[in-house]
This record gives C-alpha cells, structure tokens and sequence, in this order.
C-alpha cells in the first residue's frame, strides 16, 4: 500500500500545540525561584542584568519560532513526503524518534562548536558567565536555520507530528540541567541521559572541558564518539573571550559581526572561506597562519 501525501493544509488544521510556550510561564517560576534561592544563601549563580537579557532573548525566540513555524513544519513536511515509507503513528515511534532525533542534535551540537559559521548560531546560548536555568532562555535568533540537520528525522519516515512533538519535548528538556544546585545523580542516570553535571562541563572554558558533553538529552552519543569528559574541577563559565555586554542584539549578533569584518579583511578566497568555516579554537592561529604566509609573500615580492 502507498503511503498517503500529507499536505500543508492538513497539517496546519490539526493544530498542534506549542507546548514550549505553554512551559514558558513554569519555567520562568521556576527562574525566579532559583534567582531567590541564590540570593538567600548568597551564592553567585545569579545577575540581575545577565537573566534580565537572556529572559529578552528568550521571549524573543518563542515568538520567533511561533511565526516561522509554518516553515519549519514545511520544511519537514517536504521531505516527509519524499520517501515511499512512513513510520506509523504509534506510542514507541515517538520513543524511536527522541533517539534518532537527538542523534542528530548531537551532531548539529557538534558542527556548531567545531564549524565557525554554525557556531555564530549557538554562541549567544555560552556567551553568559554565569550558569542558572535562565541560561537555557539563551537560543541565538539565527539558530532556526539549523532545521536542516533534522531533514534526516523526516527521511527516516517520522510523521512532521511526532517531529513536531519530540522536538519540542528535547528542546524542554534542556531546562532543567542548566542548574549548579543539582550535583551528581545516580550512576545509571549520569551514564545515559545527559545531566546537569555534563552540562556544567559543556559550558565551561576551562581547558580539559572545551568541546566535550554535545548531548543533549543523551550523553551516550558522547561517550561512543569521544567526546565525553566528567566533571571533576569546578567550572568556569563563558567564552574564551568575555562580550562583556548585557545588550540582546550583541549578543545575538557579535560573532556574526566578527566574520563579516574578517571576511572584508581577507586577502584571498581562500582566508575568506577560513574565517568563515574555521573551527572558532582554532581561528587565531589560522589568522596568524595567513598573516605569516601574506608576509612571506610580500618579501619574496620585494626581492
């Protein structure tokens, strides 16, 4: 039997929830609770400004994904109706889905630390120095356009609605490991789902923690890849270099702004293409590298 074309009409007449803005007012309590807390026992988990712009940059991107989520589901849509199979819409195809799905988060993780372009897209989310629930508000406005990594979900058969869902349900899950005041859970838990402790070391500048803990709600995916580092000493948050800036729009847009000035100053397509696509811990060096050869080049001119 041929698997039936879904179109757009009969997807939007569904209705589907949105049920990340649903969350929005629990998780928000649940900010201001931890904003308390913090300030009770008089811990520097919090600051005032830093949660002010990341809630900013949070509401912003609710209502960012809301609109385009016609896109979005279009997009998925398309290249569900691509292939000849469907996966039916039964309880453990959702189950199946959250796996092949966060299989790919983890490398759309990934790519966007190690590719400097992607990483203009997810850089706001490690820009603060400071690591509470209200980090998790902190999705960069350009990071919609990372939905192509998730083409594969649709081609894999998944109906656009359990994507839709699962999705959403990853995304929540998120909330609740950007967190100091969870430590260390039980040893089955901290072995396959991603925790606050894994997190903690994702976030953090500290050397041996630099691109380590990509999952997102599985840290299985890190440990058969290789990527996957314990917590052990206490970590610092942030960048390598600080934005020093409370303002949305910077942080939002600072590295995206970086490239467009190292694009303009290049010298050739090729440093062009490097500044662009170089993996961000590697970019001075690859500044220096170009620099070295342009001057190289210079004397050789000169005689």
């Amino acid at each position: 039997m041929n698997k039936e074309t879904l179109t757009f009409e009969q997807i939007t007449n569904m209705d589907l929830p949105n049920i990340i803005l649903y969350a929005a007012p629990v998780m928000i309590a649940l900010v201001a609770f931890e904003w308390y807390l913090s300030y009770r026992q008089k811990k520097d988990f919090y600051d005032g400004k830093d949660t002010v712009a990341a809630l900013v940059i949070g509401l912003i991107n609710v209502g960012m994904s809301a609109a385009i989520k016609v896109i979005t589901f279009g997009i998925i849509l398309f290249f569900y109706n691509l292939v000849p199979w469907t996966i039916p819409m039964t309880w453990w195809a959702f189950i199946i889905c959250l796996f092949w799905l966060d299989f790919w988060r983890y490398w759309a993780h990934r790519i966007a630390h190690e590719n400097r372009f992607w990483w203009a897209t997810h850089v706001t989310h490690h820009n603060s120095e400071k690591y509470n629930w209200s980090v998790s508000f902190r999705l960069s406005w350009t990071q919609h356009i990372k939905i192509i990594f998730f083409i594969p979900v649709a081609l894999a058969g998944f109906h656009p609605v359990v994507f839709f869902i699962v999705h959403q349900l990853a995304v929540l899950y998120q909330f609740w490991i950007h967190t100091e005041y969870i430590t260390k859970l039980p040893r089955p838990i901290e072995y396959f789902f991603t925790t606050p402790s894994h997190h903690r070391v994702h976030h953090a500048t500290n050397e041996k923690y630099l691109d380590k803990n990509y999952g997102s709600t599985f840290i299985i995916w890190d440990r058969i890849f290789g990527t996957f580092q314990p917590e052990e000493e206490k970590p610092n948050y942030g960048l390598t270099t600080q934005v020093n800036s409370y303002n949305p729009i910077t942080l939002n847009f600072h590295e995206w702004s970086d490239i467009v000035r190292d694009v303009k100053n290049s010298r050739s397509l090729k440093e062009a293409y490097a500044m662009v696509f170089t993996r961000p811990s590697e970019l001075e060096a690859k500044k220096k590298e170009f620099e070295a050869a342009y001057e190289k080049s210079r004397l050789k001119v000169n005689g």
